[in-house]
């Protein structure tokens, strides 16, 4: 799905190219072809070690339908088209590594990354999507991570014949539900409150499915199997209600695996020391996708500007407009726009 195959640079070298771009989820990948298909060398960074960003990382199986030509495509399906389609660009991959820093030439850029190695490009796209992220923890789950406790789903078969607790409110959470309900043995749903975050549809096929759902509630505390050896985990304490009115009561649930999405803490990382315009942790451009800096550029749900709709189709458009505004920046002899792909057959 995300295969890193492809050109690769030793820690500590100095790569050169066109046009770098910074994040390798679905708009970066996107970027990475196009910039190709301009005929750009490209280098493509990402601090995660495999390709696709957030839909690598977070939500693989999940069905994504805003995506256009596809009714519904699977995440990982969706990654692994976008990977083969950039792939004719041939570019430089650096993943696992963090772009750290920015210095500005006569006609050029330097990006340095936290492994030492240098990426000098005519300009940058930084596609980075909410940046680097970390999910929020599951109070009572502290020291069970791996042990029965997990923050993403890849793949649902470790979980099938298994009970299950999905904690959250907002889609990941109830995507997943659906998503592990059909091969666990039981799923049930806990969130905190009494309304979900969630889409409508979505809360409607959850309360149709044979998943339990308990709102206004919390798990209080995971419990292992006794003597047995590793200790997995056998049960979990949800609480309900209100301690204070005195109507808090307490289950016990069978439970092999939690799942906790309770989503996640962002931020721009390194790039927050650029000098980029930002707005609401978001970097902010023109219709140009230009950034405040010169010979940088942004797309994906990285960039901020007034009307931006934060969807995977959008970033899209934002990258193909990008690299060609970048392709001009980079040479000044070049065609803002280089004609239909259509016209080369």
């Amino acid at each position: 799905m995300t295969s890193t195959d492809g050109n690769a640079a030793t820690p500590g070298a100095v790569v050169t190219c066109d046009l770098v771009v910074v994040g390798a989820g679905p708009t970066g990948l996107f970027a990475t072809y196009y910039a190709g298909f301009r005929g750009l060398r490209v280098a493509l960074v990402d601090s995660l070690p495999e390709l696709g960003g957030q839909v690598t990382a977070m939500y693989p199986e999940k069905l994504i339908l805003d995506v256009a030509g596809f009714p519904a495509v699977r995440g990982r399906d969706l990654v692994s088209a976008l990977v083969e389609q950039a792939a004719g660009a041939d570019a430089v991959h650096l993943l696992g590594r963090t772009a750290s820093t920015l210095v500005h030439g006569e006609d050029e850029v330097v990006v340095g990354l936290d492994d030492g190695t240098q990426v000098r490009a005519g300009a940058v796209l930084v596609t980075a999507g909410i940046g680097r992220f970390a999910p929020r923890p599951l109070a009572a789950g502290e020291g069970w991570l791996g042990r029965g406790l997990e923050f993403f789903v890849p793949t649902s078969e470790p979980y099938a014949g298994r009970d299950v607790v999905v904690v959250g409110g907002g889609d990941s959470a109830l995507d997943w539900v659906l998503h592990l309900e059909p091969v666990a043995r039981s799923v049930t749903l806990v969130h905190r409150r009494t309304a979900f975050r969630a889409h409508e549809r979505t809360v409607a096929q959850v309360r149709a499915s044979s998943a339990r759902v308990l709102t206004d509630a919390e798990v209080v505390a995971l419990r292992p199997v006794e003597g047995e050896a590793g200790r997995p985990l056998a049960e979990v304490d949800v609480a309900r209600g209100e301690a204070r009115a005195g109507t808090r009561e307490v289950l016990t649930l069978p439970c092999q695996a939690v799942v906790a999405a309770l989503g996640f803490v962002a931020d721009l990382g390194p790039l927050q020391g650029w000098g980029l315009g930002v707005e609401r942790r978001h970097v902010v451009v023109d219709a140009a996708m230009r950034t405040s800096l010169p010979r940088v550029f942004a797309a994906g749900d990285v960039a901020e500007h007034p009307g931006k709709v934060r969807l995977i189709a959008t970033g899209f458009g934002e990258a193909a407009t990008a690299v060609n505004n970048a392709a001009v920046v980079i040479d000044p002899a070049a065609s803002t726009f280089p004609g239909h792909s259509s016209a080369l057959g």
